[in-house]
């Protein structure tokens, strides 16, 4: 039975002075923040007193949001690589150019997945920045009632990787952290949770509804777990109203989505994206950009662009006008389900998984988004089959799905015809569909893979 809801509890920014202001006050209180923190940048780091230069312009000129979206991007995953190569080989460190602090004062260091290329040490924070960071993580887990005293299963890639920034947040919030690296495979992190009774739960969707059906293999149930919360993280998967349902039922609590402290969903049975609960932290989402021409994109209700993070609080390694390649799509209105106030995202894709059929552009969430509706006739797991590189696909797009385990093969044709349908409606996209057997796709207890490249 769907766990509901009576009253959705309001979401509020971290900072609480935040939550009298208009919107425009908040913008007027990240500019004063803005300003201090290019000139802290263009003295302590020699790459963006460089990208300033390049720019023609100096931190003295820039005193709107609307002067700071005139300068160009200064940093995206490619340049940074590059960066980070520089300050290898002239300063035996790799943090990169933009460092603004010693190497020797930095604290933590969280690398991205290396999935496309290098990893780059993005996440790589203070001591000041890592007890300023806490605090977002505290008003998390307090919102979703995990409480001092409590315990957390923490199951994802453990070690040298951007997760793993928030456990401090996590201890400091008095909370212990039954960390389980998800490496050590499901069975394991289902060991460690039913010996240790943790209120809530962190990882990513897939894992979560994956721990679902390994608990059942096991003749055991996860709601047997008892969590109050399960924050999730990395993945659309919550933004899907099937897996966030399945997931929710199977173990009786909420499941929140969040992007790192930036913010996190609300109480809501329905999914209303991330509220962003940080404007002291970074300009996020109000900069945002066209993904193919890099212009500014104006923020009105349902906008969809590429995400440009800006971190204005951060001292160790901030980001300036970074490019992220996330493409969001933001709401400027009120939160139907909790009444927050402030800017709401809901993920659309990654620029570069971005595909372009028959002069479409198709991202691989909407796919996900029309496949999972027709659980549970499919399993909901598929691979995208590329047989040239991206972004430009010959027609038909190929797509291969997984029927589901109780379902009637015979009657295939008129589940794929109505997939098409579906596909072909809402996504201007009428693919091949290529059958699987339930379990044959290979699945990932960290990030699903979108693609099968055969190039």
């Amino acid at each position: 039975m769907m766990l509901t809801r009576v009253n959705t509890k309001k979401v509020t920014y971290t900072n609480p002075i935040f939550n009298t202001m208009t919107q425009e006050e908040i913008i007027a209180f990240q500019e004063v923040l803005l300003r201090k923190q290019l000139k802290y940048v263009y003295r302590n780091s020699e790459y963006y007193r460089r990208k300033f230069h390049e720019a023609g312009a100096f931190p003295e000129e820039i005193r709107t949001f609307a002067d700071y979206q005139k300068l160009p991007i200064f940093m995206d995953k490619a340049t940074e690589r590059i960066t980070q190569q520089e300050s290898m080989e002239r300063f035996g460190h790799p943090f990169g150019m933009h460092l603004c602090s010693s190497p020797d004062e930095i604290c933590f260091t969280g690398t991205t997945s290396g999935t496309s290329g290098v990893p780059t040490f993005t996440y790589s924070f203070t001591k000041e920045d890592i007890e300023f960071l806490n605090r977002y993580i505290r008003h998390m887990l307090e919102y979703g009632g995990i409480h001092a005293g409590e315990r957390l299963l923490f199951s994802h890639s453990l070690g040298i990787y951007a997760t793993s920034s928030i456990l401090f947040g996590v201890r400091a919030h008095n909370v212990l952290p039954v960390d389980v690296d998800v490496r050590a495979g499901s069975k394991t992190i289902l060991q460690y949770a039913m010996m240790t009774k943790p209120s809530g739960a962190m990882m990513t969707p897939p894992l979560a509804e994956h721990l679902i059906n390994r608990a059942e293999e096991l003749g055991w149930n996860v709601r047997d777990l008892g969590l109050q919360a399960i924050f999730t993280v990395g993945e659309i998967g919550v933004g899907v109203p099937e897996v966030k349902k399945r997931i929710e039922d199977a173990y009786g609590c909420r499941i929140y989505d969040y992007l790192g402290e930036l913010g996190f969903s609300c109480d809501s049975d329905e999914y209303y994206g991330i509220h962003c609960v940080a404007p002291d932290l970074n300009l996020f989402p109000n900069d945002l950009i066209d993904p193919e021409t890099k212009k500014p994109v104006e923020i009105v209700d349902g906008v969809i662009g590429e995400r440009v993070t800006t971190e204005i609080n951060l001292k160790g390694l901030p980001r300036i006008r970074y490019a992220t390649g996330d493409v969001i799509q933001v709401f400027t209105n009120e939160c139907p389900g909790c009444g927050f106030k402030g800017r709401r995202i809901k993920f659309v894709g990654r620029a570069d998984d971005m595909l372009i059929v028959k002069g479409a552009n198709v991202y691989p969430s909407a796919i996900k988004n029309v496949i999972s509706r027709f659980i549970p006739d499919v399993t909901g797991e598929l691979r995208i089959v590329l047989n040239s590189p991206p972004p430009r696909v010959v027609p038909p797009l190929q797509i291969k799905l997984e029927y589901g385990n109780q379902f009637d093969k015979s009657l295939l044709g008129d589940l794929e015809a109505r997939i098409k349908s579906a596909l072909h409606t809402e996504v201007r996209l009428t693919p091949e569909i290529i059958w699987s057997e339930p379990g044959t796709l290979e699945k990932s207890l960290t990030k699903t893979p979108l693609f099968e490249k055969n190039y």
